[in-house]
């Protein structure tokens, strides 16, 4: 599968909360039958690499160390939502914090 299929375009999100459309399923239920669901909290990560070290050195790990990571500058990061792969993004600050762009969302056959 394509990258470009596997994108979808921001503006495919609902401006007015932030949800992906929902279209009316061949049993007869819509986005309304879900409602009950919206409220359910879940857990989302934003991550920006991994490394793996042996205990020695992390041992040797101090105020100032610098852990390297497993992705370039600029390199989109991996969004989870309860544990699963859901999005790519880039990261950018909101007033004194940082947040992330979903800049790609990831399918259900494109996560593994």
């Amino acid at each position: 599968m394509s990258q470009e299929s596997r994108e979808l375009a921001l503006n495919e999100f609902n401006g007015d909360d932030n949800m992906l459309a929902v279209e009316e399923s061949d049993d007869g239920k819509s986005a309304a039958d879900l409602a009950a669901v919206y409220d359910v909290p879940v857990q989302i990560q934003a991550i920006l690499g991994k490394t793996q070290m042996d205990v020695a050195a992390l041992l040797k790990l101090g105020r100032g160390s610098v852990i390297e990571l497993d992705r370039k500058v600029g390199e989109a990061i991996d969004i989870f939502v309860n544990n699963r792969l859901v999005a790519r993004g880039e990261v950018v600050v909101v007033d004194d914090r940082l947040g992330v762009t979903m800049t790609e969302i990831i399918k259900d056959s494109d996560a593994a």
